[in-house]
């Protein structure tokens, strides 16, 4: 599975952006997707997860009512909706596919492919 992300900018505080997650290869209804991101000089950390049926969700304490991870199987693709965004959301943000990932889970590991990011920065 091939993963592309896109959709980062330059937001202002309070302001929204979407990410997207366009997958190409094998099945994509066959993967759980995650998105996860790498702020400059910390560690990847978990964001949002999905199940291959879209029916099943979870979210990491720092975006949990303010980002929404959706799927759409039909179209290969996997979105981050981030709202009421915030400085701290500053990082560069990652897709990542994977067979037999839980839900709820929060580990990076566990994901067989991943894309090459795409920068979100949020100005105060």
């Amino acid at each position: 599975v091939q993963l592309q992300a896109f959709g980062g900018g330059l937001v202002q505080a309070g302001g929204s952006l979407r990410l997207s997650c366009a997958a190409s290869g094998r099945p994509f209804s066959w993967y759980a997707m995650g998105w996860f991101r790498q702020a400059p000089g910390k560690e990847r950390e978990f964001v949002a997860n999905i199940l291959w049926s879209g029916e099943t969700t979870y979210y990491a304490d720092s975006v949990k009512g303010r980002f929404t991870i959706s799927r759409d199987n039909a179209k290969n693709a996997v979105y981050l909706q981030m709202n009421s965004l915030k400085p701290e959301d500053t990082a560069v943000y990652y897709c990542a596919a994977g067979r037999r990932i839980v839900i709820p889970t929060t580990a990076t590991t566990g994901y067989e492919y991943w894309g090459q990011g795409t920068l979100v920065t949020v100005s105060s």
